[in-house]
């Protein structure tokens, strides 16, 4: 499984938004996509999901272009904003519906979310409140969980660490690691938290004004001083 972009160009008007000319990305990796904000890592991740439509170029999955097919889509799992959610269900209707739509029965559905039920909380599982009514975090929650429910070998989440307390960040990144051993999947995550992607990812790409500027292997958290000083904010004098 992987994803290769080739030629990539987005522009609005007179902006260049993405424009990658290479770049491939392998089964088994941790993608960590950072990058200060209008960086354009939001903007590739809707390019690689065929949410936009591209200048130019193509990103391909496992050889299937996103534009032009959509078998990529049953090995895919994406998570991007409250968009994806369906808010008048509740959290279990959530999961049953987009279950169906997979092709999994009640009881499959039921034993993967068992998976993540300490993610979850009690709150999402239990209480059986319309979406709508849940916080900005158990949203978040309901959506990545809903992004692996299909067990895909491609998973694309955008600041998947957004609202989310202590406790669930530090579980997210236990659970996606897991996750990516287990089903040796290939996981992109874009994120503005420093510390949790150098801890989640073997992989870390570097954005700026729409180009992949540094792609730096991760491995034992060895990209991390480079990131720190890119990152860096120098007092003026």
């Amino acid at each position: 499984m992987e994803i290769k972009i080739n030629n990539l160009i987005k522009r609005y008007g007179s902006k260049t938004a993405v424009d990658i000319p290479d770049f491939t990305l392998h089964e088994g990796e941790i993608l960590g996509l950072v990058g200060n904000n209008g960086a354009g890592k939001t903007t590739l991740f809707r390019l690689m999901l065929d949410l936009l439509q591209a200048d130019s170029g193509t990103v391909c999955m496992n050889g299937t272009d996103v534009a032009r097919s959509e078998e990529w889509k049953t090995f895919t799992g994406a998570y991007m904003d409250e968009s994806f959610l369906i808010d008048y269900l509740t959290p279990d209707e959530y999961f049953q519906f987009n279950g169906r739509m997979c092709g999994l029965d009640r009881n499959t559905v039921n034993e993967r979310i068992r998976r993540y039920e300490r993610f979850l909380g009690p709150e999402i599982l239990e209480e059986k409140k319309f979406i709508r009514n849940l916080s900005a975090g158990n949203k978040q929650k309901i959506g990545i969980v809903n992004a692996l429910l299909q067990n895909p070998q491609i998973v694309i989440l955008d600041e998947p660490f957004n609202f989310l307390d202590p406790t669930s960040q530090s579980l997210l990144k236990h659970m996606l690691q897991h996750y990516g051993e287990e089903h040796k999947a290939l996981i992109l995550v874009s994120s503005h938290n420093l510390s949790h992607t150098i801890d989640l990812s073997t992989r870390i790409a570097l954005m700026e004004k729409g180009s992949l500027i540094r792609d730096l292997d991760n491995t034992d958290g060895a990209a991390g001083k480079e990131l720190e000083d890119y990152f860096e904010v120098k007092e003026e004098n």
